[in-house]
């Protein structure tokens, strides 16, 4: 894990709980990068930084993808971006508060490309169920066990350098 402080990185252009990241990441006073395709409007804070990545398909998911490392918070339901991320070591979960790691992520890419087979094949296969309250709480807490648990490895790891 590096030095530089933790960041959280949100794959923002169909993301529901921005409002929610917004709050938590101010209370821990840590950076905020929401990153879309074309404009979105984020708070007037020195904390959040919005970026405009460019129409390209995955144009959104390549930026934060070359930018996150250990220690930082990836926010997203991109299961390829996802993957990306979580294989350089950075946190990532999905905005109904399911981590993604290196255990589960083979199994969900999987099922992801065999979904995605099906529907090419005409199958009917249904959308995702709709995002509940229940799944905002979930990532609520999600974040922040995420930032608590970064905080103290960091500590850790300060204490123990300093022997």
């Amino acid at each position: 894990m590096t030095n530089t402080p933790t960041r959280i990185y949100v794959d923002a252009d169909a993301c529901p709980v921005k409002d929610e990241i917004y709050r938590v990441a101010i209370r821990h006073g840590v950076p905020v990068s929401v990153v879309a395709g074309n404009f979105i409007r984020v708070p007037q804070d020195p904390l959040i930084e919005r970026i405009a990545a460019g129409s390209g398909m995955d144009a959104a998911d390549d930026w934060i993808a070359e930018r996150a490392k250990p220690g930082d918070i990836v926010v997203t339901s991109d299961i390829p971006l996802a993957s990306r991320c979580v294989k350089v070591g950075a946190d990532v979960i999905a905005p109904n508060g399911k981590p993604f790691t290196e255990e589960s992520i083979g199994m969900t890419l999987a099922v992801r490309n065999l979904m995605t087979d099906l529907r090419s094949a005409g199958e009917v296969t249904g959308g995702p169920r709709s995002f509940s309250p229940r799944d905002r709480s979930a990532f609520l807490s999600a974040l922040d066990q995420t930032l608590r648990r970064i905080q103290r490895r960091r500590a850790d790891q300060t204490a123990t350098s300093q022997g």
